[in-house]
């Protein structure tokens, strides 16, 4: 399920970041779409501020009221909380337990510091294929939730990774090897390769592992939640003007 709101601000880029940090969200998490471009006017007339449409996944398969409602219950129903010295662990860790709670489903949490100050969350045990979902969409849910908990009323956003049995590396390793692929075929063929639809991360993947790739541009089509890449043929340098390559990533 798709979601979404409005912002506005001087400039497109502070009204995304407005969106970002009222949602405690990443720009990897979203898709902007412009709704009106800021106008400076003429001699201070006519001046109008930027209008932009922020959307984010939430996937059917996690129902739960709201995300504050969530965090509030799911703290006051842990009986047993584990003793952390990182604050910030103890509250990741109580809001993803209660979470697994509502869920049914019960698994082992192992929480560790990312390099750029980050957590990484990993669950572990029974049942994580219901925890994963449909190509990680419940996964990517219970981490748009952890970090709407975890970053809401805080002054510092911290992002939070969650990833259950190492899918994600598993599912990364998996769309890099798609990506050269494709690749391989559009130059093969000398035509545009449409890749299936994914969501902002997966398509992320594919763009990066394709970024250095000789002979092939990639872009994004499409409305959430059909969004795709499309992995371009293009002709080798020595054929075509030193023209820079140009991809619209999102």
């Amino acid at each position: 399920m798709i979601k979404s709101i409005e912002k506005s601000a001087k400039t497109e880029d502070l009204a995304i970041a407005a969106a970002l940090d009222e949602l405690g969200l990443s720009r990897d998490d979203v898709t902007v779409e412009i709704l009106e471009r800021a106008k400076s006017g003429f001699l201070g007339f006519g001046a109008s501020p930027a209008v932009v449409k922020v959307s984010y996944e939430v996937p059917d398969e996690v129902v739960v009221e709201t995300p504050v409602a969530v965090a509030e219950e799911t703290a006051a129903s842990a009986e047993e909380s584990a003793t952390f010295e990182n604050p910030a662990h103890e509250k990741v860790y109580n809001f993803v337990n209660g979470l697994l709670e509502h869920m049914g489903v019960s698994a082992d949490l192992e929480i560790t510091d990312k390099e750029d100050g980050g957590i990484n969350v990993n669950l572990s045990g029974k049942g994580m294929g219901v925890v994963i979902g449909r190509r990680g969409e419940t996964l990517d849910a219970i981490q748009h939730l952890t970090n709407y908990a975890v970053n809401h009323g805080s002054e510092k956003r911290l992002h939070v990774s969650v990833d259950a049995e190492a899918y994600r590396a598993k599912r990364e390793e998996a769309l890099v090897r798609l990506a050269e692929k494709m690749a391989a075929k559009a130059i093969k063929y000398k035509r545009s390769m449409a890749l299936e639809p994914m969501n902002s991360y997966e398509r992320h993947v594919i763009h990066a592992a394709l970024q250095d790739y000789e002979g092939v541009s990639t872009s994004s089509i499409g409305t959430e939640p059909n969004r795709r890449v499309v992995v371009a043929y293009e002709k080798p340098q020595q054929e075509v003007s030193n023209k820079p390559k140009s991809r619209e990533w999102a």
